[in-house]
């Protein structure tokens, strides 16, 4: 029985009790207005009782619904890019490269509601061909923030364990460099026969960030970074001195000091490495590289960043286009 099939028995009692006692007196126990059942009966006594079934109405279509079009492009980009967010979505789709489309974040959250893909879990599990496990919403969480002006002025470095691949020998980390003022990225796979990261990987990732600010005419002044091993020590410690960098590092215990690295590690994981590893039955040392080099082209020049100091704009553009401070 459905629930058209409840309320059309429910008004059935109600006219079968007005002929037995009064009208009056059944619209007061039903709890329907006398007006409400003078208007059914008199379409019962033209057209019979089955007058009083509910009607069947279409779903309305709202005049500031997106068009159909517009839906389509967003629900392509989303399954094509399914780490990225409404916010992100929205961000993107206004660039000229993705045909200028400008629709709000809670426009695009609709949208993917509509069609069941409103979550970075469900967009995977469509891609992957299995269906997502139920999780629970999580209330967000302050976040708080590091005040710099330029960029290269303060720079968080990290690792990232990746894995074990079939063709490589020990284990492959990501090694992360971020401008905190730019929100530039710099990351790399190297092997760690050993299962660590050295001092002289770290170092080398040190000196590519330096020689890409100075590119970009900016100095590379500080660097955050945890306490582990690879950050500590002589080589280190001398490649910093050498490119007249200060090292700073955080409080034990306190991964959320160097945030600004350990958020571009989660958006790396959603939007490259997971995306990736539901694509392919098997990735090698090779092609996660190719992976991260095309997806950090993507992240420094064509992504739009929404962040507190990026604003909407694209981290390529603040680092080189931004201006310069003098020369010391």
């Amino acid at each position: 029985m459905t629930q058209d099939d409840v309320l059309f028995s429910y008004r059935l009692q109600l006219f079968e009790l007005a002929g037995r006692t009064t009208v009056a007196n059944a619209c007061r126990i039903f709890g329907v207005h006398r007006s409400t059942y003078y208007r059914w009966k008199h379409a019962v006594d033209r057209q019979g009782l089955e007058m009083l079934r509910p009607r069947e109405r279409r779903r309305p279509v709202m005049p500031n619904q997106l068009p159909m079009v517009f839906e389509e492009r967003i629900i392509g980009f989303s399954l094509g890019h399914p780490g990225l967010g409404p916010k992100r979505i929205s961000a993107q789709l206004r660039r000229p490269e993705w045909g200028g489309l400008v629709v709000s974040a809670n426009g695009v959250w609709k949208v993917l509601v509509r069609h069941g893909i409103n979550t970075r879990a469900k967009r995977l599990a469509l891609i992957a061909g299995y269906r997502a496990p139920y999780q629970p919403p999580e209330e967000p969480q302050p976040e708080p923030h590091i005040d710099v002006q330029h960029p290269g002025e303060l720079v968080g470095v990290d690792c990232f364990f990746v894995g074990r691949l079939r063709d490589t020998k020990g284990s492959v980390w990501q090694l992360t460099a971020i401008d905190c003022y730019s929100s530039y990225a710099w990351a790399e796979l190297v092997r760690c026969p050993g299962g660590k990261v050295s001092q002289a990987q770290t170092s080398r990732l040190v000196q590519r960030v330096a020689a890409d600010l100075k590119r970009a005419d900016w100095k590379l002044e500080r660097v955050l970074s945890d306490n582990g091993s690879e950050f500590q020590g002589p080589t280190f410690t001398g490649t910093l001195t050498a490119l007249g960098a200060e090292h700073s590092r955080i409080h034990a215990g306190r991964p959320q000091t160097n945030g600004h690295v350990e958020r571009l590690h989660r958006t790396i994981l959603e939007e490259c490495w997971r995306p990736a590893f539901a694509r392919y039955l098997y990735l090698r040392y090779r092609g996660l590289g190719r992976e991260l080099d095309t997806y950090l082209r993507f992240y420094n020049h064509q992504r739009a960043h929404t962040g507190r100091l990026t604003n909407g704009a694209i981290p390529a553009d603040l680092v080189y286009g931004a201006r310069k401070m003098e020369p010391r």
